[in-house]
């Protein structure tokens, strides 16, 4: 993804995450959520964390956003689409991998 400029990348972070951002601070409040993904240390695990940001960068004006925010929305980009292309067999209705994209800001089951 080196090389796409921010315009881009803004772009498609919000193609790519599609929960508003009160859906997605609804969602980690659950314990489905809390219970997702990696969680080095025993503490709040990697996509929660991310979650919290994505929920800020959502609600950020554009001409607020920093080098360091474009940098995490090319991380949120890259894991929704490493992550989408491991969709596993089946119903992905209540699965960790669901569980975890949605921590990063997308919902599968999202039209």
């Amino acid at each position: 993804m080196s090389g796409e400029d921010d315009e881009e990348i803004r772009s498609l972070f919000s193609e790519l995450v599609n929960l508003k951002p009160a859906e997605l601070e609804r969602w980690l409040g659950t314990e489905e959520s809390k219970s997702a993904g990696q969680h080095p240390g025993g503490g709040e695990s990697t996509g929660h964390e991310s979650g919290r940001r994505i929920v800020a960068l959502l609600r950020a004006k554009k001409g607020d956003l920093s080098e360091d925010d474009y940098a995490h929305m090319r991380k949120v980009v890259g894991y929704i689409r490493r992550h989408l292309a491991q969709r596993p067999d089946g119903d992905i209705r209540d699965t960790r991998w669901r569980y975890s994209l949605m921590n990063w800001g997308h919902d599968p089951l999202k039209s």
